[in-house]
């Protein structure tokens, strides 16, 4: 038997009070004034949206564990200052702790961080430890461009991002590569900034030499991997004209793409493309797309039937589906042991 993991699931559909009291906190940092308290919010109003929405398409598209994180796009770390970024994030993590908590078995928590665009990264590094050895998360998204499209960060091999790293390490937990809003009119962002940021932190890795400073960090590259298995082959040429190493050990014994393509031939490409080891399930849902395919009649961002239509061996389909989250995820791995799977 496998499990079917999904490695890409964001709080999309919240609690009403949860998104009026952000509209309130931004509005009192914009006018100086003292943020309203967080509203009380009963488990009954998180059951009626999960249940309406992740859990109602989970049990239709037959997957068995989400990994769970705040909603993406709302992320926005480029709003307010570094106080605002704090509360925000401690209040859209808690969320997902007390989602895990009512559906247990379903999903995994990972936590969104505080990176204010001005700030260095130790709030950051304190709810990294808060959500996993508190709230018993998994994992994190890591935003690379936390301005919100401006791309002013340094890139993710610059040391300023390291002692983010040594936590990581530290607390055996990979990273989602994820951006949030957008701020730049010039770029939408699922479908212009979320990939041209996937693509760009896959270059930044590959003109470092990051993980020989960190052998074990793991970094989850969303949405397909951006553009790079459509062009692999420049990248192993810049690879090679950059006097790098392949990148089958430069980088991919660290680096991990998910399967977030919503067509058939794009998942046939990644499969064909790179190594079944690097593959993570993920669907994004519900996010991004979600309207019904007119060519197929399904979901787009049913996932799940694309890598089942794959020309691959029932162990490969395996290490999509379960093996390669549980190896990415230690502590997930943990977990599902501790419920004997």
């Amino acid at each position: 038997m496998t499990l079917i993991i999904d490695c890409h699931g964001h709080y999309t559909v919240l609690p009403k009070a949860h998104d009026a009291w952000r509209e309130e906190q931004k509005a009192a940092f914009k006018a100086g004034t003292p943020c309203p308290p967080y509203p009380e919010i009963s488990d009954d109003d998180i059951r009626e949206t999960i249940q309406a929405n992740q859990l109602r398409l989970i049990k239709e598209r037959g997957s068995d564990l989400t990994i769970f994180s705040p909603r993406a796009s709302a992320m926005a770390p480029h709003v307010g200052d570094e106080a605002v970024a704090l509360e925000w994030a401690r209040r859209c993590n808690d969320l997902i702790a007390r989602v895990v908590g009512l559906f247990p078995g379903v999903f995994a928590g990972v936590c969104m961080l505080p990176q204010s665009p001005k700030a260095d990264m130790q709030g950051s590094i304190a709810e990294l430890e808060r959500c996993v050895t508190e709230l018993g998360f998994i994992g994190c998204n890591l935003n690379p461009d936390p301005g919100g499209g401006r791309f002013e960060h340094p890139p993710l091999t610059d040391r300023f991002w390291y002692p983010f790293y040594e936590k990581m390490v530290e607390l055996d937990v990979p990273a989602m590569i994820h951006v949030s809003g957008s701020c730049n009119p010039a770029m939408h962002a699922t479908g212009g900034y979320y990939i041209a940021a996937d693509t760009i932190a896959f270059m930044q890795l590959l003109e470092g030499d990051l993980f020989a400073d960190f052998p074990t960090l793991r970094f989850i590259i969303p949405h397909g991997g951006g553009a790079v298995p459509y062009h692999w082959g420049r990248y192993r040429g810049l690879a090679d004209m950059l006097k790098k190493p392949a990148l089958d050990t430069h980088l991919m014994n660290n680096i991990f793409f998910d399967t977030c393509v919503y067509h058939q031939p794009g998942i046939n490409l990644l499969a064909d493309v790179i190594d079944n080891k690097n593959i993570l399930f993920g669907s994004e849902m519900v996010g991004a797309v979600r309207g019904i395919d007119p060519t197929t009649g399904h979901y787009f961002d049913d996932t799940k039937r694309y890598v089942d239509a794959l020309e691959i061996s029932d162990a490969e389909r395996h290490m999509i589906f379960e093996g390669n989250a549980r190896r990415v995820f230690p502590r997930l791995d943990a977990q599902l042991k501790e419920r004997g799977l």
